[in-house]
């Protein structure tokens, strides 16, 4: 075997070598990895899964996962060119996750967090009916123990094959946080990394008391061409940037990957201790190791809002 073709089959396979998704550039796995998954060519960073991004920010041997048999459901039986239980059965296939986030409790550099990942290789990010479930079942248990809440954000928005099921979580953890930051006075933080769009960065994700970004990470409500044809006007070059939105005040900082660790312990090591911090209250779900308990519970709660919409 030559050697395009082995690295053509490695490629395929998934496995050794992977391309930059800006420059093309072949990239080795493992110095990628040791690069903190920025392409060594041209800085661009390359996406990351959510095990990556957990493995680069809790230590090793603290991870502690919360709802990883939680899955969707297909609540409007919805068909495009595929039907949505497919899409997410493929999707399920491709990442190894169940839905596009995960969420738990770890150490950051020994400081007890809660975190939730959202994996944009799981259709696009895409926010639906279980990742608001399981990102608010995350705040309560914050706001039951005092940790601090951390939320890295990558998505397209709210899914549409879950209509207007999807949009109604961003009111859902929205109300979430506010008992976790308004009545238990706890801290929040978000990072933003490429792309955060839609109803997700108009919910939770602009919502933290610290909000931070990697480099260039694409950020914006609606797209750059919809926003331009309604304004009827050029808009700049660097639009929907993280550092057009640190520029204009809306973020609070942009951190590269291989400094963001440490400048979060920074931060935590002077939080951790909140004297002014109160316990909250929530309505909690049905805890119950049984799964099958736990998903009868949450279908009777999914038919239970479809009625009210009916």
């Amino acid at each position: 075997m030559s050697i395009l073709s082995w690295m053509k089959f490695s490629l395929d396979k998934d496995d050794l070598w992977t391309c930059c998704h800006q420059c093309g550039a072949v990239l080795y796995r493992k110095h990628l990895k040791d690069n903190y998954y920025v392409c060594i060519n041209c800085n661009f960073n390359v996406y990351m899964t959510g095990r990556q991004r957990l493995e680069s920010l809790i230590d090793v041997g603290t991870w502690q996962p919360f709802d990883e048999m939680l899955s969707p459901i297909d609540p409007l039986n919805f068909n495009d060119q595929k039907s949505y239980i497919k899409r997410l059965h493929e999707a399920q296939i491709h990442t190894g996750l169940q839905d596009s986030v995960i969420t738990g409790t770890g150490l950051l550099s020994e400081i007890p967090v809660a975190i939730g990942i959202m994996d944009f290789n799981f259709m696009g990010g895409s926010m639906g009916s279980v990742v608001g479930e399981k990102i608010t079942r995350l705040i309560e248990y914050a706001i039951d123990n005092g940790l601090i809440l951390i939320l890295v954000c990558a998505s397209g928005g709210a899914r549409m094959h879950e209509g207007s099921l999807s949009l109604m979580q961003m009111a859902k953890i929205s109300a979430a946080l506010n008992i976790y930051q308004n009545q238990s006075n706890l801290l929040y933080i978000t990072i933003l990394t490429s792309p955060t769009t839609g109803g997700v960065l108009a919910s939770f994700a602009m919502l933290g008391d610290l909000i931070f970004s990697e480099p260039n990470a694409l950020i914006g409500f609606a797209g750059r061409r919809v926003i331009q044809q309604t304004l009827q006007e050029e808009l700049p070059d660097n639009f929907q940037t993280a550092e057009y939105l640190l520029e204009h005040g809306l973020l609070d900082l942009i951190i590269p990957r291989e400094f963001l660790k440490a400048a979060l312990y920074e931060i935590l090591h002077i939080y951790k201790k909140i004297p002014f911090r109160r316990t909250g209250y929530f309505n909690h779900y049905i805890n119950s190791n049984n799964i099958l308990i736990e998903e009868t519970w949450r279908r009777t709660n999914i038919r239970i809002k479809q009625s009210f919409f009916k």
